[in-house]
């Protein structure tokens, strides 16, 4: 075995151990959970951020931000969003922010307004800090993170060790799954979201980082991978954690992963010269058939369920009134609310109060973009159109970045049917924003 070869799967085995040891010792998530801030601000600081260490660092954030709120191994609940924010403030304190980046300092300053109202709009009993919290970091992390990696230059072998460092605690949480529902067929009895089969935790933030993770490793099995070894065992930890993704069975981030990987394989397929094209029909027909018959084993174990709840029906095979378990009702609520506070919105953590007050549930919102228009009226229009629109200025630039579409897909989708929950969607958001330099073969234009 090949040296390079061995150190993959050494690095591999870590992590399943740790997500073992995540089920069998319990404690030992609480000290894997501090290990990453402590090794994270060190290894940035001693590295001096000399090759984008910070962005690995929050990349790892990222990857293992689900199963250490499953397993409870995060200091703070919210702390994946603050911990990418220390590692991007320190990568900026050795290597700068990105000039250019005006229009996410002033997505950053059309979120203020909101957040000064909320101070004076929220419930007497409400916890002012909190509620605030809970709903702007998330921009604010997107915000941050994008002053960053604004145009920065990145070379494609980084970026791919970026993902991977996002990836390799999406193993981990892939294992703890396998331990925590060890037999899926006494657990699966509907085709509504399967905490049993999430760890415990919410199914749809569950789906939405395996989804990621599926589309991590996927990408690896074709652009990163530099021998067969690596080829089978990507492949390996693709399909198990895409196994793992549909026994969730909830299907916004699996549908978000496998709609990434398509936007790649066909980025990829129409960029390259004839060789690569070629090189690419055989990996995509191989990954064809690898996922039908990860299909076919899921429909087998849930006992053909998991075909139902892909096709909106239930358990008896009668098709849903409602496609998105009732999401589209709060996000109609929110839109109404937007109507009512057209300006700067009802204020910050305010729409759920309003929600309440309205219809006598409480519930949050799944919709970031609902959520900004009630929320942030106007201000928050002109913040969502920021974001959408700046990516594709940039590919426009540079249309050789294979990854930016897939980032800003996962973004939109993700945010809406998961709102911004996660770290996830607003830090892979900042990487669409990297100036990827590529180099795989691409067709070049006949010149006289």
């Amino acid at each position: 075995m090949k040296k390079e070869d061995q150190s993959y799967l050494y690095l591999i085995l870590f992590h399943l151990i740790i997500g073992a040891l995540g089920f069998l010792l319990p404690f030992t998530a609480k000290i894997y959970g501090y290990s990453i801030f402590i090794f994270g601000v060190y290894y940035i600081i001693k590295k001096q951020n000399r090759n984008n260490e910070a962005l690995i660092a929050a990349a790892y954030v990222v990857g293992s931000e689900v199963f250490l709120r499953m397993t409870g191994g995060n200091p703070l609940y919210e702390i994946s969003k603050y911990g990418v924010m220390v590692f991007i403030l320190i990568g900026m304190y050795y290597s700068g922010f990105s000039k250019g980046a005006a229009p996410y300092w002033i997505f950053l300053l059309l979120l203020v307004p909101s957040v000064v109202i909320s101070v004076f709009v929220l419930n007497f009993d409400t916890d002012i800090r909190k509620a605030i919290a809970f709903n702007i970091s998330g921009p604010v992390c997107l915000g941050l993170a994008s002053l960053y990696t604004f145009r920065r230059k990145i070379a494609l072998e980084e970026i791919n060790r970026i993902l991977l460092s996002m990836g390799l605690p999406i193993i981990t949480c892939m294992v703890y799954l396998t331990f925590y529902t060890p037999n899926v067929q006494e657990v699966i009895t509907g085709t509504e979201s399967n905490f049993q089969t999430s760890g415990g935790y919410g199914p749809n933030q569950v789906a939405t980082i395996l989804g990621l993770g599926m589309f991590i490793f996927f990408s690896r099995v074709i652009l990163d991978s530099k021998s067969k070894f690596q080829i089978i065992i990507n492949l390996i930890i693709a399909l198990n954690i895409t196994y793992r993704g549909m026994l969730t069975f909830s299907r916004g981030g699996m549908v978000t992963g496998f709609l990434m990987i398509v936007l790649l394989v066909v980025f990829l397929y129409f960029k390259s010269n004839f060789g690569g094209r070629v090189k690419l029909n055989y990996i995509i027909v191989a990954l064809v058939l690898a996922l039908m018959v990860t299909w076919a084993y899921t429909s087998f174990q849930t006992g053909g369920l998991i075909n139902k709840r892909y096709s909106n029906q239930d358990a008896a095979g009668r098709v849903k009134q409602s496609q998105f378990t009732g999401r589209e009702d709060v996000a109609q609520n929110e839109i109404n609310t937007f109507l009512k506070n057209p300006v700067f919105g009802v204020g910050v953590g305010k729409g759920a109060e309003v929600r309440e007050d309205e219809t006598g549930v409480q519930v949050l919102s799944h919709d970031e973009i609902t959520r900004m228009l009630a929320e942030h009226g106007s201000l928050g229009i002109l913040g969502l159109l920021i974001l959408f629109f700046t990516p594709l200025v940039l590919y426009l630039e540079n249309k050789f970045n294979m990854f930016l579409l897939c980032f800003v897909a996962f973004w939109f989708l993700t945010i809406n049917h998961a709102a911004m929950r996660t770290a996830a969607p607003a830090f892979v958001y900042s990487l669409s924003l990297l100036n990827v330099q590529l180099g795989f073969p691409v067709r070049k234009k006949v010149t006289n």
